[in-house]
């Protein structure tokens, strides 16, 4: 049992993270231009508009939530003079509205794949493993956070927290995590399957982030009613100037016949014998 909790506790979570740098590393090199969520809002916007919103939103404040529940410690709100019951009742407003509003975002958004038949011919088979994995981190997230509010609850702040800190310090504290509830084991377990899943699949685009716009140029647009002058030419009249025609469509003035000299010799008919 002592070698299994090594290998879950002080070992699993450093080939996670190996596989999620590595793996994002090579897909940037090699499919650089699967870095998309592969959208499928031709197919469908009106769910999509509802759903995508409430996910991404939602699973932001959760990833906000852990790394102050995780990365701050206790020590910390102490001499801010924060309370552990005002912390936890905060937690659990806070972190349980945001994870209702990821898990019914992504009800809506797996509803609208298996609705719509266009996006669910659209679905790939990364996709069919890491939805369902990222619902079951979601369920066991909120159970996790409903059950820090009963009484006598588990301080995750003394075990998971101080777990998941020494991790960085290369000195994992396989212990803590190995006496934490199954509750929280599982969501931790759970979390680092969908983190070595990360680069194969959709959700790689997280770690896209469109920094070209702060740089870009703007775009000029221009109206085809309206046309074009320079800032430089002076202005016109309301009149559209006619265009000069171009050497190929323009005609050459006809060239007038010259008169004929008196001595020419002229024909029965009158004409030049010249011409």
């Amino acid at each position: 049992m002592t070698h299994l909790r090594i290998a879950l506790w002080g070992v699993l979570p450093y080939l996670a993270l190996t596989v999620l740098v590595a793996g994002s590393l090579w897909r940037y090199h090699y499919d650089r231009f699967g870095f998309t969520t592969h959208s499928s809002q031709l197919h469908e916007s009106r769910l999509l508009g509802i759903g995508g919103p409430l996910f991404h939103y939602g699973l932001i404040f959760v990833f906000a939530g852990h790394v102050i529940g995780l990365l701050v410690p206790e020590s910390w709100t102490d001499r801010l003079h924060i309370g552990e019951s005002f912390y936890h009742a905060n937690a659990l407003l806070a972190g349980g509205t945001a994870g209702l509003a990821a898990v019914t975002g992504l009800a809506v958004l797996l509803w609208r794949r298996l609705r719509v038949p266009a996006v669910r011919r659209a679905t790939s088979r990364s996709d069919r493993v890491v939805y369902p994995l990222l619902a079951a981190v979601l369920l066991a997230g909120l159970t996790v956070t409903a059950g820090g509010a009963l009484p006598g609850a588990y301080d995750y702040r003394t075990g998971v927290s101080v777990w998941f800190r020494s991790l960085f310090t290369l000195d994992p504290q396989v212990t803590l995590m190995a006496q934490a509830p199954v509750t929280y084991q599982l969501h931790a377990l759970l979390a680092i399957a969908l983190f070595t899943l990360w680069p194969f699949s959709r959700l790689v685009h997280a770690f896209t982030a469109p920094l070209g716009y702060l740089t870009r140029p703007y775009i000029l647009y221009r109206s085809r009613t309206t046309p074009y002058r320079h800032p430089a030419s002076p202005p016109t009249s309301g009149k559209p100037r006619r265009r000069p025609p171009s050497r190929k469509t323009a005609t050459r003035p006809a060239t007038p016949a010259r008169p004929l000299p008196e001595h020419a010799p002229r024909g029965r008919d009158g004409r030049s014998e010249l011409g």
